[in-house]
């Protein structure tokens, strides 16, 4: 997965909204391809408008996910909030602060509610996925 340094980066140096559009399909893009046996109702990310598909996993005491998209910009949001998570421990994931990440980049201002609906059930099931593997 691509470092979020580097995502935010290329973001902030984006000259107009379809380089930043640009860079988010690149960052889901980025996404290792996930299991298709993966993809089951128990995983797929509701109240969004396009399929998502979030798994975790707890490996070394840290977790590891597995997300996908069939829609490219929301692939790419899908991206941006498991790197955010992704090799940390439960307890970083609980402590992050998705919603902040999400408003520095202004990613609502530059997406259609459409697009950005789905955001908070994606954070949702990241910290729920690291609340349970925490027990």
């Amino acid at each position: 997965m691509m470092d979020i340094a580097q995502f935010e980066a290329e973001w902030e140096a984006a000259l107009d909204v379809e380089d930043r559009y640009r860079a988010l399909i690149a960052l889901g893009e980025a996404l290792p391809p996930m299991d298709p046996a993966l993809k089951t109702p128990a995983t797929k990310v509701p109240g969004c408008s396009a399929s998502v598909w979030v798994y975790p996993l707890l490996e070394g005491g840290r977790l590891r996910f597995q997300a996908d998209s069939d829609a490219a910009i929301t692939k790419g949001i899908v991206a941006l909030i498991v790197a955010l998570a992704d090799g940390r421990t439960p307890e970083e994931v609980l402590a992050t602060d998705f919603e902040a990440v999400i408003a520095r980049l202004g990613l609502r201002q530059h997406l259609s509610s459409n697009r950005t609906q789905g955001i908070p059930n994606m954070i949702a099931r990241v910290r729920e996925a690291a609340r349970r593997l925490a027990a």
